[in-house]
C-alpha cells in the first residue's frame, strides 16, 4: 500500500511515496552518516523546462518541508517544489532498461523522453 499525505489545509492528496521506492531509499540512507534524508526539489532547466533533483543532505526538516516518512525512508520537498508535485507519485524502477526514481506527476503536460524533466 501507497503511503498517502494530505493536505490539511484543502483536504487533497500531496504525494505518494511507492513501497519500493521507500525500500529503495532506505537502502541508500543506510549506507550515509545518521541523519541523512533525500531532499526531492523541482529547478528550472532539462529540455522541457523543469526538472527533478535529488540530493543525500544531512538536514532537518523546514516548518515549510513536506516530510515524507516510510519505514527506513525519509524524503523532504520544499513547499514551492510541492506547487509542481502535488498529486505526484514517487516510484523506484528496477527494469531491463536501468534503475531509477521515477514521479509520476498529474500536473505535468509533457516530459522528455527521459523522463527527467517536465514542463506544467
Amino acid at each position: 500500500m501507497n503511503e498517502v499525505l494530505v493536505d490539511t489545509h484543502n483536504a487533497q492528496p500531496v504525494v505518494t511515496l511507492t513501497e519500493r521506492a521507500a525500500k529503495r531509499i532506505g537502502r541508500i540512507l543506510s549506507k550515509q552518516a545518521d541523519g541523512t534524508v533525500l531532499r526531492i526539489s523541482v529547478a528550472g532547466g532539462g529540455c522541457s523546462g523543469f526538472q527533478y533533483e535529488y540530493n543525500l543532505v544531512k538536514e532537518t526538516a523546514t516548518p515549510d518541508d513536506l516530510v515524507l516518512a516510510r519505514d527506513d525512508a525519509t524524503v523532504l520537498i520544499d513547499s514551492l517544489s510541492l506547487e509542481f508535485m502535488g498529486g505526484a507519485e514517487i516510484d523506484y524502477a528496477d527494469d531491463l532498461i536501468g534503475q531509477s526514481f521515477q514521479i509520476k506527476n498529474p500536473n505535468a503536460v509533457a516530459s522528455c523522453g527521459c523522463g527527467t524533466s517536465f514542463a506544467v
